[in-house]
């Protein structure tokens, strides 16, 4: 029997899928069928879509094939012989992976009447695959090529028993409830427009006053936690990022050029091309260093249409960047100093759970990796040092590292318990280089300086994504855009709302006075809809004792408050960047 692991229990799960639908739906063309975070999916060639109905008849196919259990067989194949088998079961898509994949014998499955090549492992037989659930079908391309061939790609989850299978379809249902697209739209925060193009934001006066808020946090923050702001333009010329190895590297991520005096010019992808530049604007010295520089810079960068997602993928977005440039004796103590402050800033926001992974070379293919072994040695251990000094617990990513550098990344854990990737930390041996950027050392010669690259929210329009499943749309106080709702009774109370109103505001917080002609209770219900946080109600009684009744989101009626007393309350949770509402 093969070793059993989640990994692979989905992949088993999905060749039975495969084995499902083949039956059911004969002339079916199968094209892959991996385990993926949180379940698996298989990708079919069909001239028809699939239908709800369809998938429901699939899992019933696929009951079927598990009460059976039928062993999982490994065959071990010429490639030659493996090619006629597919070929007789008109499997063209299994034989152009075959010969492009396949060595002089390939591997595959078989379970009762369906083989599928496959390099394993396997569970032992189908009945030991009974927790599972189809989830969904959406658009694919074989192969990821957009000009190939479009497939449908059923998605599915399956787990070793019934009750994490459950579990984890309610945390789908609660995520679902907690869709930042929808509730942006709820709420008012943010849309998108077909006519404005896919993957670009529009921030509505809501959603923009919790982005100024953000903005307004971060810079604070980082000037005392001694950076300085940067602004940089949106492009740069072709020769830029010839230099930045990036029309070499990353050319598909970025958009055609655009001719300007003659010249190609390039939206940005990335910030960190435009601060090397303000560094090399003048000789430093290493008196000069460190330099911790940031920014709140949008950047461009082509996705396809298939992945954009709402704030969570899109092709424009603005990437609160932080380069850190230093000698190699200042490393370690940097790496430690950002590593605190990205813990302490994402903890104001309510993320104080975390998973950090370290991702570092493959040892056993440095050669495909920027930098010499030696730098790559201190780059890690520096890493380490950092991660062990503050006694986090880490998950060694071997191979994961991207060429330029090894990386920290800090994954947040949200209310219901997924993890989001924010931080990461990143060493970078490649551009330094490229760009030839020195100081002046103690010894009077010129040597290249370390550089690390940071994003610590990673971008405002995920970030605020997140945010919004986070706390469904319940805003901590200090990030709602209307802190204090004020509803006046009847029209008589109109005065009196707006003096409330502009009290509220003079003391610094946020406020709107709803003086619609609506009946109470009708704007009670729109306030509480609206998630704003606190609610002051002034009727005759209240007018005459220059007073309110307050209302707190999510706990009702809490009586008539003397209003300075209040303000003052109200305003020291604000300062306090407070996750709750205690008045």
């Amino acid at each position: 029997m093969e070793p059993f692991s989640l990994e692979v229990l989905r992949h088993s799960t999905s060749h039975l899928l495969a084995q499902a639908v083949l039956e059911l739906f004969p002339g079916t063309q199968a094209g892959i069928g991996p385990a993926v975070d949180n379940g698996f999916f298989y990708d079919f060639l069909r001239d028809c879509p699939f239908s709800v109905e369809d998938l429901s008849a699939i899992e019933a196919k696929m009951r079927e094939v598990v009460a059976a259990d039928m062993p999982l067989e490994k065959l071990t194949l010429a490639k030659d012989e493996a090619i006629r088998l597919f070929e007789g079961m008109g499997q063209t898509l299994k034989v152009e992976l075959i010969r492009e994949k396949g060595g002089d014998s390939v591997t595959c499955y078989r379970q009762g009447s369906f083989v599928d090549f496959c390099l394993g492992p396997h569970l032992a037989s189908t009945g030991a695959l009974p927790h599972f659930k189809l989830l969904s079908v959406s658009g694919a391309y074989w192969k990821g090529d957009e000009k190939g061939i479009q497939l449908q790609r059923i998605h599915g989850t399956a787990f070793p028993t019934r009750k994490e299978l459950d579990d984890y379809l309610t945390l789908l249902e609660e995520a679902k409830k907690r869709d930042h697209r929808r509730l942006g739209l709820d709420l008012d925060l943010f849309s998108t427009a077909e006519e404005l193009g896919g993957g670009l934001i529009l921030w509505h006066p809501k959603g923009g006053r919790i982005r100024a808020i953000i903005e307004q946090y971060w810079r604070e923050r980082h000037w005392a936690g001694g950076y300085d702001v940067l602004y940089t333009p949106h492009i740069g010329r072709e020769v830029l990022w010839q230099t930045s190895g990036h029309l070499d590297f990353y050319k598909d991520g970025m958009y055609s050029p655009m001719d300007i005096d003659g010249q190609n010019y390039y939206l940005k992808p990335m910030n960190c091309p435009f601060h090397i530049l303000i560094y090399k604007s003048r000789m430093r010295s290493y008196r000069d260093l460190p330099l911790r520089w940031a920014e709140l810079g949008t950047v461009y960068r082509y996705e396809r249409s298939g992945v954009l997602h709402g704030l969570l993928r899109v092709r424009g977005f603005t990437q609160d960047d932080a380069h850190i440039i230093c000698t190699p004796d200042q490393m370690e103590a940097e790496i430690l100093r950002v590593l605190d402050f990205s813990t302490s800033v994402l903890g104001a926001f309510g993320f104080t759970d975390t998973k950090i992974e370290l991702s570092v070379r493959d040892p056993k293919n440095t050669t495909k990796y920027a930098g010499s072994d030696e730098m790559w040695r201190t780059a890690e251990a520096s890493l380490v040092k950092a991660l062990d000094a503050r006694g986090v617990a880490y998950e060694r990513m071997e191979g994961e590292a991207v060429f330029y550098g090894p990386k920290i990344d800090i994954k947040v854990k949200d209310a219901i318990g997924r993890l989001w990737q924010c931080t990461t930390i990143q060493f970078d041996f490649n551009e330094p280089e490229r760009f030839k950027m020195a100081y002046i050392a103690e010894d009077g010669r010129e040597h290249q300086p370390y550089m690390i690259h940071r994003t610590l929210l990673g971008s405002l329009e995920r970030f605020f994504g997140i945010l919004i499943e986070h706390y469904n749309g319940n805003f901590p106080l200090w990030l709602a855009p209307v802190q204090v709702e004020v509803l006046p009774i009847a029209d008589r109370h109109d005065d009196y709302a707006r003096a409330l109103e502009a009290r509220i505001k003079a003391a610094g917080l946020r406020a709107h006075a709803d003086l619609r002609r609506e009946k109470l209770n009708y704007k009670i219900r729109e306030a509480e809809r609206l998630k704003v946080p606190l609610i002051l109600v002034a009727g005759d009684k209240e007018v005459a004792a220059g007073t309110a009744s307050l209302r707190v989101h999510g706990q009702g009626d809490k009586g008539t408050v003397n209003l300075t007393e209040f303000l003052a309350r109200v305003k020291a949770l604000d300062d306090d960047k407070s996750l709750s509402v205690n008045l």
